[in-house]
């Protein structure tokens, strides 16, 4: 069994070609959750998976066995219910209020601009059918949220980052004069009361 302990996140900086060449591991949700697993890849070798404690794998993400080999992961389809509101008596804001609900209970989900996904559970489909959302059983990948204190990695591209100190991007916060305290008008920026 061959072993692999080492992950690339999205197969950054690798070449495209190797990528194409690499082996290919197609995982559920339920298997890519865990840190430890065995798996065979597209070729037929069978991978011994051991990666630190709490690593979750992604599709997309590269594992790298022992032997200096490439395998890069797919989200496989499985069972899940895609929840979209209904454009006849709700509105998109309906999907806002049910991540919130399925959060409160710690529902592992998966986020998009136009739907949302969980796992199969007949208790959670007739809460979100009574909120005027529809339900429907499907067949697909599964990437639910890391959650706000996982070792969720992000990129978004050369040359973005976080300080938005330039003309681009979100302005930072400036409070109105109003609602600093009558001590602290270092911030007031020129306004009078």
């Amino acid at each position: 069994m061959l072993t692999a302990n080492k992950l690339m996140p999205q197969g950054r900086g690798l070449a495209p070609v190797l990528l194409k060449r690499a082996a290919t591991i197609e995982l559920d949700w339920d298997v890519r959750q865990k840190s430890r697993f065995d798996a065979t890849d597209s070729q037929g070798r069978q991978i011994g998976v051991f990666l630190p404690r709490g690593t979750a794998v992604r599709g997309g993400d590269v594992l790298v066995a022992e032997d200096g080999s490439l395998v890069r992961v797919i989200a496989a389809p499985q069972p899940v219910l895609r929840i979209t509101h209904c454009t006849a008596h709700g509105t998109p804001f309906d999907l806002t209020r049910a991540a919130y609900h399925l959060g409160n209970r710690h529902v592992p989900i998966e986020l998009k601009p136009d739907h949302l996904k969980i796992e199969p559970d007949h208790v959670l489909a007739d809460m979100l059918r009574s909120m005027h959302l529809i339900v429907v059983a499907v067949e697909e990948a599964f990437e639910p949220e890391g959650g706000a204190y996982g070792s969720h990695e992000h990129s978004h591209g050369a040359g973005h980052d976080h300080s938005h100190g330039s003309s681009k991007g979100p302005r930072p916060l400036v409070l109105a004069p109003e609602l600093l305290d009558d001590h602290d008008h270092s911030h007031d920026h020129g306004h009078s009361h």
